[in-house]
């Protein structure tokens, strides 16, 4: 434990010294160089606990208030701290390169860093500590240094909208909660997680009520519908690294936490598996439907987080659902695959926002449908988006495959071992999640295809360059990863199967899985076969063109001699078609502007969806609480005198109030 400290102490360090440091080119390097020292360190007990299933622990006696705190590192706060300190490292090494604009404007960036710094730390906290106090500071302050990054540039009127509502959303979030951790006080008399286990598996009544307060409020920090609106609007509105961090590390500390709970309660109730997966399932098919309606590239993303996040609900879901019914191999594939795709995630995720970010900073829009041919400035980072694009549509041989194809394995071996209700509830998931995967092809032919390919469409591309290899080296790592998971990823289940068995009751996980190895085994050689022979290919194609001369010419036109970029798709047509059979499920907010003359000089037509519960559900309340707030302006007349006496009055009924309810 104690090298586990030392990696905190050093990330410390680097939040301070990017204080005390004045040259602001050095802040994010000192950040750089303590957090891969961090990782490096953090990954020793981290991988010795996945290794031997021992876990680490150590008591601290903190104050009287919280008493003894636990930190313990068992095996799914391991799998959590390796995904969180490998992420948040190349996230930073990646802001070296993002930031660099910012720096040169003059912007000074010492608090920015430091918040950087610091939900890097309270993150690695979030997951190891189990003293109920000390996990709601450490999670408080998650959220607070989230909030100053994501107002980075708060001199934007939308950048300070989607930060409040961000925190707004947060500390909701923090009530539900508090409140879940509140009961268990009450009933334990104890601050301690282990005090938790026996009181939540002795009273089904109280578990399942703790249960239900501690998804709502994970569940919000993950992003699951309907709590999700702050996830589009803080995501685009945060610098690219924070948002690759933000979705690839940070709301993935609510799906621990509700993994975290569900080890409280044991074996969950039926009624209460159900809702879990249905909740993902509908996350899951919300999150990808409006991804495909958005021209926003981070807005985009931050849908498909939305719809991952879901994903991962569903192999919970499934996997509660196994547990409940006593199908263990239901409960094994299940977990398994919804814990390697927390992993999975993280890895393409971050890397699409880095991709994402990269050509922000080169176009200086985020908006798809300006841009266009950027393949031939951009060729490394469109190379780079492209792979996470495979990825996250879930195609062999990367990452995303494989931790999909372990939640559809479980969801139909558990079919035919299910009794009627079980039965339709896996087979309308099962539909679900292939609906899920086929929507996101179509979404991210759409935004690879607009983005890079063809012309330009709005965004003057003859000044554009590649970004750094500050930006580009992340990205590798992280396309190399994809890569390597895909094609290895037998090692990989059988890592993701051990925090996975803390669930399924000491069942080895591994076990049940041993006969997927050699199938996702052969799926790597069929590719090294694939590539082998594409490599040959290749390799007889330039032979036999030594010496020859190679005329280049333009793609046959269909006729048309003088294309232009309003002869190509833009994103809204590519999609329009699949998005009009939905039309209920969306609200369509046009601007157009009608040509007036025979040969009108300007004439436009734009449509955006808006999200049906910001439109219907959360505008209304917002426009309320408004309307009520108004009505008490009257009390704000700057007289201080009259704001004495309220100060007067409360005072008076706070008295009045303890001698009453005291006697």
């Amino acid at each position: 434990m104690g090298i586990y400290f030392f990696s905190i102490v050093i990330l410390l360090l680097g939040a301070l010294l990017s204080v005390v440091i004045k040259d602001d080119n050095k802040k994010l390097k000192s950040c750089s160089i303590c957090s891969v020292l961090s990782t490096i360190l953090t990954l020793i007990p981290a991988i010795y606990t996945i290794k031997t299933g021992m876990p680490l622990q150590i008591s601290i006696y903190a104050s009287p208030l919280l008493g003894y705190v636990d930190i313990v590192i068992d095996a799914l706060s391991a799998f959590f701290l390796i995904v969180i300190s490998i992420m948040s490292s190349l996230g930073i090494i990646y802001a070296n390169g993002y930031m660099k604009p910012y720096l040169n404007k003059g912007m000074n960036i010492s608090s920015h860093c430091f918040s950087l710094m610091l939900l890097v730390i309270s993150m690695m906290l979030v997951v190891t500590a189990q003293n109920a106090l000390f996990f709601l500071i450490v999670w408080e302050i998650m959220s607070l240094s989230s909030f100053f990054l994501v107002i980075f540039e708060g001199e934007k009127k939308e950048v300070i909208s989607a930060g409040i509502k961000y925190l707004v959303y947060m500390h909701i979030s923090m009530i539900f909660i508090l409140a879940a951790m509140i009961v268990l006080n009450a009933q334990t008399d104890s601050l301690r997680f282990m005090d938790y286990l026996a009181f939540m598996q002795n009273n089904g009544a109280h578990a399942n009520l703790i249960f239900v307060l501690a998804f709502i409020g994970f569940g919000i920090k993950a992003g699951f519908v309907p709590f999700h609106n702050w996830l589009p609007e803080a995501h685009p509105a945060a610098p690219s690294h924070v948002s690759g961090i933000m979705s690839g590390i940070m709301i993935k500390t609510g799906i621990y936490g509700i993994l975290r709970f569900l080890l409280l309660i044991g074996t969950p109730s039926k009624i209460i598996s159900y809702a879990v997966l249905g909740v993902a399932v509908i996350s899951a098919l919300y999150g990808v439907l409006y991804a495909i309606t958005q021209h926003d590239i981070k807005r985009l993303l931050a849908y498909h987080s939305i719809e991952n996040i879901g994903i991962i609900g569903i192999g919970i879901g499934a996997g509660m659902l196994g547990l409940a019914y006593d199908n263990t191999f239901l409960a094994v594939f299940g977990f398994t695959g919804g814990i390697l795709h927390i992993l999975n995630h993280s890895i393409f995720k971050e890397l699409l926002f880095f991709a994402a970010g990269s050509t922000y900073l080169k176009t200086h829009t985020r908006n798809i449908e300006l841009m266009g041919g950027l393949i031939k400035k951009m060729p490394y980072t469109a190379l780079l988006f492209i792979i996470g694009s495979v990825a996250i549509c879930g195609i062999p041989p990367f990452n995303g495959f494989i931790s999909e194809f372990l939640i559809y394995a479980g969801m139909i071996k558990g079919v035919p071992a299910s009794g009627i209700s079980l039965f339709i509830v896996l087979v309308l998931s099962i539909a679900a999640l292939a609906m899920v995967g086929t929507m996101a092809m179509l979404c991210f032919t759409k935004a690879s295809g607009v983005m890079f390919l063809g012309n330009p469409r709005g965004v003057d591309i003859d000044n554009v360059s590649e970004a750094p290899a500050t930006m580009i080296f992340p990205m590798t790592v992280l396309a190399f990863l994809t890569f390597f998971i895909g094609m290895y990823s037998q090692y990989f289940i059988s890592y993701a199967s051990i925090p996975a068995s803390m669930f399924t009751n000491g069942v080895d996980a591994v076990g049940d899985l041993i006969y997927l190895f050699d199938f996702v085994g052969n799926i790597g050689c069929y590719f090294m076969l694939f590539l082998a022979i594409a490599v040959v290919i290749l390799v007889i194609r330039y032979v036999l063109g030594i010496g020859k001369k190679t005329e280049r010419h333009s793609t046959w036109g269909c006729g048309y001699n003088r294309p232009n970029n309003h002869m190509q798709y833009t994103a809204s047509s590519y999609a329009d078609l699949f998005i009009s059979t939905l039309k209920p499920l969306f609200k369509r907010v046009s601007h157009i502007k009608k040509p007036k003359d025979l040969f009108p000089k300007e004439a436009y037509y734009e449509q955006n969806i808006e999200d049906i519960e910001e439109a219907y559900i959360v505008k209304p309340l917002i426009m309320w609480d408004e309307k009520f707030l108004t009505k008490f302006e009257r009390i704000q007349n700057g007289n201080i005198q009259q704001y004495i006496l309220f100060g007067l009055i409360f005072l008076i009924l706070s008295v009045i109030g303890m001698i009453y309810f005291g006697g």
